[in-house]
């Protein structure tokens, strides 16, 4: 992680209209719903300039990053545009400069400074390359560090913790792809895609070949279909569906986008649930459903609450499974905490729940604690 520096870089678009940048104090891993992190791009652009965005070396805070420019932006965005415009086009080498200190960043494209920053927060993180989807090459890259400030954690990009990537964005690497699956499940850039409606006999969920043990998992999700009003169970906090003055079971209407769910070593019992129900995403199904199981056990595997944006959202799920117990937080909130699953095996394989539903994952990692 770099906070005081020096930077140099040259790059070429090799195609006209391409679009990449340089992410300074980036975060390790991509903002929730986000194909990028957290942090302060340094725009490498090609051919696209209006008067709200430029290809000459605009400094923009994205994903929850700020910043402030060095004069007004006209359309009253945290983006610093450059004084002159320096880059030259497609197929050509263009040098950047970029100096960090104590939060102030200076660009300067082709020799001369043309765009300054101050109050960058993070201040401190990972130098990222960044591509949106066309080619570009980086040559010479190289740093210089400079004395530091020790800025308060606040100021400083998440540390990187030891995840890697279960999906890779461009295949389905790592996953069984079995017959019938073809055109159902996905790979969509940075989208894992499914439509809800794969062909394969038996099993239609999508399962990991490796297994894990004991792990911390990050899932980004959303259910994309258009909701429609449906009436759902109420469940109570121990588990149970709650019921009417009559002793009916008590239901409530809610905008219902479809279900899906992430299945954890190998059963469909450990089931971490997608959905729209009042209850909210991140009940064990399996655990919460079973009335044979100790109260104890059907309550824990209950969330303590709705964490859930609107349909049509993305969601991150980080779920942490230690042994038999698993700990679920749902954008950030902790709805299961330590449940007691019974009977979980020690190690297995992870899925993406196939409910005939379209549904959406991407940013997909996982850090073993083995």
């Amino acid at each position: 992680m770099y906070e005081n520096y020096i930077i140099e870089l040259e790059w070429r678009h090799m195609k006209e209209g391409g679009n990449a940048g340089l992410f300074l104090h980036s975060d390790p891993i991509s903002a929730p719903g986000q194909p990028f992190t957290r942090g302060i791009e340094v725009q490498i652009l090609d051919g696209r300039n209006t008067p709200y965005y430029t290809s000459h070396g605009d400094v923009f805070a994205i994903h929850g990053a700020s910043m402030k420019p060095d004069k007004p932006h006209p359309g009253g965005w945290m983006r610093s545009l450059p004084s002159e415009r320096r880059c030259k086009s497609a197929g050509q080498w263009n040098h950047y400069r970029v100096e960090s200190r104590d939060g102030n960043i200076a660009l300067a494209v082709n020799g001369e400074i043309v765009t300054r920053a101050s109050d960058a927060n993070p201040r401190k993180g990972y130098i990222c390359l960044e591509s949106e989807g066309s080619e570009v090459h980086f040559r010479n890259i190289r740093i210089r560090e400079l004395p530091g400030s020790n800025p308060p954690p606040e100021m400083v990009a998440k540390k990187a913790e030891g995840f890697h990537i279960l999906y890779n964005g461009l295949d389905l690497r790592g996953w069984k792809i079995k017959p019938g699956h073809e055109g159902h499940w996905q790979a969509k850039n940075w989208i894992l895609d499914y439509d809800g409606m794969s062909q394969a006999d038996g099993d239609k969920n999508l399962w990991t070949e490796k297994e894990f043990a004991n792990f911390t998992l990050i899932v980004d999700w959303r259910l994309p279909r258009q909701p429609r009003l449906e009436n759902v169970p109420v469940i109570l906090p121990d588990g149970s569906q709650a019921l009417d003055a009559d002793g009916k079971p008590k239901t409530a209407q809610v905008r219902d986008a479809g279900d899906s769910g992430i299945y954890l070593r190998g059963t469909s019992k450990c089931q971490i649930n997608i959905w729209s129900w009042p209850v909210g995403s991140g009940e064990i199904w399996g655990y919460r459903t079973d009335t044979g199981m100790p109260p104890e056990v059907r309550r824990a595997a209950t969330p303590l609450l709705n964490a859930d944006k609107p349909p049509g959202r993305w969601n991150r799920f980080e779920i942490t499974a230690i042994a038999d117990k698993v700990t679920v937080l749902l954008n950030g909130k902790t709805v299961i905490r330590e449940a007691p699953l019974p009977g979980l095996p020690k190690r297995g394989p992870i899925a993406l729940q196939h409910h005939g539903d379209p549904v959406q994952f991407a940013n997909i990692y996982i850090k073993e604690l083995d």
